[in-house]
């Protein structure tokens, strides 16, 4: 019992250590097989690059699988991380190209119809759409109406809290492209907030 006692509070002591080490440095532990910095990577990040990809492939499913594959990458390619990023941009760098080839298998179905399914019915009058949903609820409403370009740079700058600098590498635009996406995606985000009846986050 004494030596079971003393391998649990190593593996404590392991996970510990682990959880106060950077993304950079646990990346470097992956490259070498270590399952614990695998593991703490993962319960850092998961929740983000879930998020992200949902946003995108608007399946619950699909984007529980795409996460599982992110990260089977990762544990597989560790060693090809050069550091000119932030870990989590490199993350949701895989994370965006696993979703786009997702979605051009699934070209049979109508991507845009579930986007449909978040906006208020236009016959409800606006109290009782704002007495149904908080402003919350609209603002994903309204994001939902925008472009797929648009609508990704605002997830990752709003949502993701991206710079400029690394949306572009993301999507792998340049800044500029970046720059005026986003000034379109403000400002036809705008006016469908105003169209709702939302002034305040519009301003």
């Amino acid at each position: 019992m004494p030596n079971v006692i003393a391998i649990n509070a190593a593996a404590r002591k392991n996970i510990a250590a682990a959880r106060a080490t950077s993304d950079e440095m646990l990346l470097e532990n992956i490259a070498k097989g270590g399952r614990t910095a695998m593991h703490v990577l993962y319960s850092r990040h998961n929740v983000r690059v879930y998020r992200f990809v949902l946003r995108m492939v608007r399946d619950t499913t699909m984007a529980e699988d795409l996460v599982s594959q992110v990260f089977l990458d990762v544990w597989r390619t560790a060693s090809q991380f050069e550091g000119r990023s932030q870990v989590s941009t490199w993350l949701l760098s895989i994370a965006r190209f696993k979703a786009l080839t997702a979605l051009r298998q699934r070209k049979h179905e109508d991507i845009e119809q579930e986007d449909v399914l978040e906006i208020a019915d236009d016959a409800d009058t606006p109290e009782a759409s704002l007495d149904r949903a908080n402003t919350s609820a609209i603002l994903r409403a309204c994001v939902a109406k925008l472009s797929p370009a648009h609508r990704e740079i605002i997830n990752l700058v709003y949502y993701h809290e991206k710079s400029v600098e690394e949306a572009g590498e993301i999507i792998g635009i340049p800044q500029s492209t970046v720059k005026t996406r986003m000034f379109y995606a403000r400002k036809q985000l705008a006016d469908l907030l105003r169209g709702a009846g939302v002034d305040s986050i519009a301003a």
